[in-house]
């Protein structure tokens, strides 16, 4: 029989366009990275990747849209997309309904399993559970939270408040604004910060109105140093958009950051800078896309096909040395093997890392065994 050498094709998802256009975009240029990077080595064993891209404009009902084209117009099996959960949960339905696979390169608020997702950003207990550890032993327990107005926000700030309470703390308020917020929607909540002097912000804001809130809080005349915002979601790519002079002293918990000194970390920021321009940051919603594109590329080498069921168990056995570290796939939830970082933001734009695991967090998605013990933030920073 002979072997072909017909390309796989894999759908591409993410806005260049609407509200999440920023971090979004840096999630398309990582996975673009990627291919580009596996082609030049020979594809899957000569059979080159090939992206099929739609832009959604950061709308949940474009993605749906173009989901179910991708599978069922284009023929496509694999789709690589979707930043904010609004949009993920628009495409389950139809990677299920048509049983083919969403990979899904964002920290997200957990509590969900599809066999027809593959989650590579973090789960709560990988950056939700450092965070509060992080902030109540530098800063204290009292917290006011923050929020974009849809599903992750919700879950999220309904995360960090049980870990936050479970340890004697307290939710001085909880706050959420619409998605497109300017900044003078945030003027308000920003007094109300500075009238109740929370020990710290937990921000689960996203996409523009992120540089928005900051701006806001810094116009205040509020202190980092001593008040600060501490995030899961404000990576390089909101810093950016918002000055560094506005970010400093921020402070956010990821499993990436572009300033790991690592060689595997600077060789990759080196070769997407070469590609892409040396104004574009690297971010952990980047380094996922990045990563999980050559999960996809070891498991398609090791079955020779998109069919899902052969497809879905061999990339549960696929490693990969990704720029934060080794990463892997759970074979029970369908989560990602992270390390977990804490950083804050330095007056060049890039995150000053205060600390990180030891070794890989294995996911917990439910929170089930979760503890404020998950890692030790004593251990050696070793990538910086």
């Amino acid at each position: 029989m002979r072997r072909t050498t017909a390309p796989f094709r894999v759908g591409v998802l993410f806005s260049k366009t609407g509200v999440t256009s920023g971090i979004e975009s840096s999630q398309l240029l990582g996975t673009l990275l990627a291919i580009d990077e596996i082609n030049e080595h020979g594809g899957i064993d000569g059979r080159e990747l090939v992206p099929v891209y739609y832009d959604p404009c950061s709308s949940p009902g474009n993605y749906k849209i173009l989901a179910e084209r991708l599978v069922v117009e284009d023929g496509v099996r694999v789709i690589l997309g979707c930043y904010m959960s609004s949009t993920r949960k628009a495409v389950l339905p139809v990677v299920e309904r048509w049983n083919a696979l969403l990979m899904y390169p964002t920290l997200y608020e957990g509590f969900e399993y599809s066999r027809n997702i593959i989650y590579t950003g973090a789960a709560p207990n990988q950056n939700s559970v450092q965070l509060a550890e992080y902030m109540m032993r530098e800063h204290g327990s009292r917290v006011y939270l923050v929020g974009s107005d849809y599903i992750y926000p919700y879950e999220s700030n309904r995360i960090m408040s049980d870990l936050v309470l479970g340890q004697g703390g307290a939710k001085v308020a909880e706050r959420y604004l619409k998605l497109d917020a300017t900044e003078s929607d945030f003027v308000d909540v920003v007094a109300d910060i500075k009238r109740k002097r929370p020990d710290f912000i937990f921000s689960t804001v996203v996409g523009q109105a992120t540089a928005h809130f900051y701006k806001a809080y810094a116009e205040a005349g509020l202190d980092p140093g001593v008040m600060p915002i501490a995030s899961l979601t404000t990576s390089e790519a909101e810093v950016q958009e918002m000055g560094a002079d506005v970010a400093a002293g921020h402070i956010t918990s990821a499993v990436y950051f572009q300033s790991i000194e690592t060689e595997a970390n600077r060789r990759c920021v080196g070769r997407f800078h070469d590609r892409f321009g040396a104004s574009n940051v690297t971010n952990m919603c980047w380094e996922a896309a990045y990563f999980q594109t050559y999960l996809l590329a070891g498991a398609l080498k090791a079955v020779n096909t998109d069919n899902i069921q052969q497809l879905v168990p061999a990339l549960l056995g696929v490693t990969f040395d990704a720029p934060q570290g080794p990463v892997r796939i759970d074979a029970e939830n369908h989560h990602s093997y992270l390390t977990p970082r804490i950083g804050r933001v330095g007056r060049d734009g890039q995150f000053e890392i205060l600390g990180k695991g030891t070794s890989t967090v294995r996911p917990d998605p439910y929170l089930v065994e979760h503890s404020l013990q998950d890692w030790s933030l004593d251990a050696p920073v070793t990538d910086r």
